[in-house]
């Protein structure tokens, strides 16, 4: 295994939790539905993050400060895109930032796979339960993709 792909695989990934966490945190004052439910997966995606840190801690890798600011950029471009799209709260806005977070979970879940699998080849990655991580994420995704639904009727109805 390659110590600088895995390094960067695992810093590309913190970065993308960042984004994730905050592009949440900007979305969720303007939340009319699932304010709570976001809330919780907030808090459920600061946890998943402190599992990647604590991989990355148990293997001697340090947080890249360059593909952090690659996360934070992708964040606000994604932002910006969804600011000029529709109004904070808009129907478009909506629907289209819940599909941010889904994909940013996504992301986590072919992390935690790729960890799992990689894991039965190297021990050194056996240190968190990456089984229970993907469930997590998948539930994750679920609440996510209810919430992306129940917004679709009013972001893409075809009258004025």
């Amino acid at each position: 295994m390659s110590r600088e792909f895995l390094s960067r695989y695992l810093n590309d990934h913190l970065a993308g939790s960042s984004a994730l966490l905050e592009l949440i945190g900007r979305f969720e004052p303007h939340a009319q539905d699932g304010r709570a439910e976001l809330t919780q997966l907030k808090t459920e995606i600061e946890a998943d993050q402190q599992q990647l840190l604590s991989v990355m801690n148990h293997l001697g890798i340090t947080k890249s400060p360059i593909r952090n600011a690659g996360g934070w950029i992708a964040e606000k471009l994604t932002s910006l895109k969804l600011e000029l799209d529709d109004s904070p709260q808009g129907p478009l806005r909506r629907l289209e930032t819940f599909e941010a977070m889904e994909l940013g979970i996504q992301g986590k879940l072919a992390l935690w796979r790729a960890l799992q699998t990689a894991a039965a080849l190297h021990p050194e990655l056996q240190i968190v339960d990456y089984e229970r991580l993907s469930e997590r994420a998948m539930d994750q995704q679920g609440r996510v993709e209810r919430l992306r639904l129940q917004n679709v009727a009013a972001a893409l109805k075809l009258t004025a």
